[in-house]
């Protein structure tokens, strides 16, 4: 493996969640794209589905993407917003911060709904866990660049 490319979230408004992650995260849409049933077989064929309707958009960030999905066929169940970290699956995306405590502030002003204030776990970071607009669990995570966690460029 080199790398993480991207996570992947199905959301039910695909221009709801992609504005909150632009905005509010400074990711920029680098494809936008639809197709209609039945002209997408490779899609299909990847996804284990039949007759897909979909649009997607990919995010980009500094280093890696945020890939976007609303399937009009086949329409999906809708997601629990109040799904605990602790349930089975993919529990929430990390996203590294400058200043934890001022994006904090920021985005709870806007309405973001967060678990708690950011929490210091010395050695390794400040962090907090918050939902995005379909509620899906959004880690904000300042590292401590000597620490285990920091990125190989933290690093210096």
């Amino acid at each position: 493996m080199t790398a993480l490319h991207h996570a992947s979230i199905t959301t039910a408004d695909l221009d709801r969640l992609r504005d909150f992650y632009c905005r509010h995260f400074g990711f920029v849409e680098v494809l936008a794209t639809q197709w209609a049933p039945g002209t997408n077989l490779a899609a299909d064929a990847i996804f284990g589905l039949r007759g897909t309707a979909v649009r997607m958009s990919m995010l980009r960030s500094a280093n890696a993407f945020l890939e976007l999905f609303e399937f009009a066929a086949p329409v999906g169940k809708a997601g629990d917003p109040a799904r605990p970290v602790n349930d089975a699956g993919l529990t929430h995306i990390c996203l590294c911060v400058d200043d934890v405590n001022a994006d904090y502030a920021r985005l709870k002003a806007v309405g973001m709904v967060f678990n708690c204030p950011p929490q210091t776990v010395p050695g390794l970071c400040i962090a907090t866990y918050g939902r995005d607009p379909d509620g899906n669990l959004v880690e904000l995570m300042q590292l401590d660049p000597s620490g285990p966690f920091a990125m190989p460029a933290a690093r210096g």
